[in-house]
C-alpha cells in the first residue's frame, strides 16, 4: 500500500477520535458518530470487498460493546449517563472501536503479523488514549490502577485477535 491511503486512514481515525471524544465531553456525540460512519463509509467504499471490511467492523464494534460495558459495569470509570444506551453501553466508545477497524487492514496492516509487538503497543498505547479522553472530559476515573490495568490487559489482549480477524477479513487484499 501507498504510503499516502496509510496516512488519510490514520488521520481519519484520530478525527474520529477527537470528535467523539470531545463530543462526550460536551455531552453531545451527534458529530462523533456522525463523523465515525463517515469514516466506515469511506473505508467500505475504498475496499476491494466491502462485505469482508463490513464483518469485521461489526465483530470490532461487537468486542467494543463487550469491553467498554465492563468497563463502565465495574464502577472503575465513570461516565455520564446521558452518553450511555441502557445505563451500561458508551455508544461513542462503541462508535469509536468500529472506526478503529477501519486502521487494521490499512494503517495498521503491518502489525497483523506482529501480535506480541502489537499487544506490547496496545498495552501501553490505550491507557493513554483513555487518559487523554479523561484529560478531555470525555469519561472520569473513578479508581486509576484497576481501570488502566483492566483496559492495559484487555488492549493487549484484544488487539492482536483483531488483528487475526482483520487477516481472515481482508477486503483490501485481492481474493
Amino acid at each position: 500500500m501507498k504510503s499516502l491511503p496509510l496516512l488519510l486512514n490514520f488521520a481519519l481515525y484520530q478525527c474520529v477520535w477527537f470528535a467523539c471524544v470531545l463530543g462526550a465531553a460536551g455531552g453531545n456525540l451527534a458529530a462523533g458518530l456522525v463523523l465515525a460512519l463517515l469514516a466506515i463509509a469511506v473505508h467500505l467504499f475504498r475496499a476491494r470487498d466491502a462485505r469482508r471490511e463490513f464483518v469485521l467492523v461489526g465483530i470490532a464494534a461487537v468486542t467494543g460493546a463487550a469491553f467498554e460495558s465492563l468497563l463502565v459495569a465495574s464502577g472503575w470509570v465513570h461516565i455520564d449517563d446521558e452518553l450511555l444506551l441502557g445505563g451500561l453501553l458508551p455508544v461513542g466508545m462503541v462508535a469509536l472501536w468500529a472506526a478503529f477497524a477501519t486502521t487494521l487492514n490499512v494503517s495498521l496492516r503491518a502489525l497483523r503479523s506482529h501480535h506480541a509487538l502489537a499487544a506490547v503497543l496496545a498495552a501501553l498505547g490505550a491507557p493513554l488514549a483513555y487518559a487523554g479522553g479523561v484529560r478531555l472530559g470525555a469519561l472520569e476515573w473513578v479508581q486509576v490502577l484497576p481501570a488502566l490495568a483492566f483496559i492495559a490487559v484487555g488492549w493487549a489482549l484484544l488487539l492482536p485477535l483483531l488483528l487475526r480477524a482483520a487477516r481472515r477479513f481482508d477486503g483490501f487484499t485481492a481474493s
